[in-house]
């Protein structure tokens, strides 16, 4: 069985989820794309003293994963940053 590209597979998964309900999560943790460039979102993601710093290994894989693409989806340098507040 052939592996999903994995950005597909982000994709995939940041739809299964409700845009607005990762929305939500993030505001709720005050977290914000356009706070940090892909690259921190991604270093953030990948410690653990980080993601217990953030209260984000609390969440579930499927829900950190939808986060993350979400944040890095509006993350300061990317294509359509999110403004930190909106």
């Amino acid at each position: 069985m052939k592996l999903l590209h994995p950005l597909l597979f982000t994709t995939l998964l940041f739809s299964s989820l409700h845009a607005q309900e990762v929305s939500l999560l993030a505001k709720e943790l005050k977290l914000y794309g356009g706070l940090k460039a892909t690259i921190q979102w991604e270093r953030i993601f990948s410690s653990p003293r980080r993601m217990e710093k953030k209260h984000l290994n609390s969440l579930s894989d499927t829900e950190r994963r939808a986060l993350k693409a979400y944040l890095i989806k509006y993350a300061a340098d990317s294509e359509q940053p999110m403004v930190p507040g909106l």
